[in-house]
């Protein structure tokens, strides 16, 4: 990452001298391609001898030039002393990515590069209209009240059938309790409570009654 940044305030700087009267230009930092699609890369500089080569810096930070092929070719052009290089690549790979630097023969000069990265979109898995994501929207937003609704409105009737057996229950075990009696049975059995006290009483009475007479009687 440092070593990325000092290559791009060196590309914003002007241009620079080198130890063998070159004259740099700033190159392009940072170029973001599609796969399979075309890239080009541009360096340029002055009062150079010849002109330069394209390599490619791999990851060890070793350079190493750029296979040419029809795929991959480069030309130059050459307006007011100023020299430019160009770098193409109609179909980038994603082994394409990485920094690219023009070089000068015979010396230990290059440029400041451009770091080309290739990407891969994401694809998309089910391709969907707008129209049909809103449909899907709305059933799912259905189907969630629908989950709601539902487990509420059970859980409701299950509490009023619970209420309504209860109180059937209640109501059963009230019968019960009078269930059996016979209102003819508890007058007749209350009667003759009442006729068994009434004769004891009298009973007692009557019989006190003897006992004072015979102690009467007696001399």
């Amino acid at each position: 990452m440092g070593v990325f940044l000092f290559i791009v305030l060196c590309s914003l700087m002007g241009s620079v001298a080198s130890a063998n009267g070159i004259m740099l230009e700033p190159d392009r930092p940072f170029l973001r391609v599609k796969i399979f699609e075309r890239a080009e890369l541009e360096c340029c500089y002055k009062n150079a001898v010849n002109n330069a080569i394209w390599v490619k810096r791999l990851s060890s930070g070793q350079p190493e030039p750029v296979n040419l092929s029809e795929e991959v070719f480069q030309n130059y052009s050459k307006s007011n002393g100023k020299q430019c290089g160009f770098l193409t690549l109609k179909n980038v790979k994603l082994n394409d990515t990485g920094m690219y630097q023009c070089h000068f023969n015979n010396t230990d000069v290059y440029t400041h590069g451009t770091y080309l990265q290739v990407f891969k979109p994401i694809e998309k898995t089910i391709n969907l209209s707008e129209s049909t994501k809103n449909k899907i929207l709305t059933a799912e937003g259905v189907l969630l009240l629908l989950c709601v609704v539902i487990p509420s409105a059970s859980l409701l009737f299950k509490s009023k059938k619970q209420n309504r057996l209860e109180m059937k229950k209640m109501k059963q075990e009230e019968e019960n309790i009078y269930q059996g009696l016979n209102l003819e049975d508890c007058c007749t059995t209350y009667d003759q409570i009442e006729r068994s006290q009434t004769q004891s009483q009298y009973q007692d009475v009557c019989t006190a009654m003897e006992e004072r007479e015979e102690i009467l009687e007696k001399p």
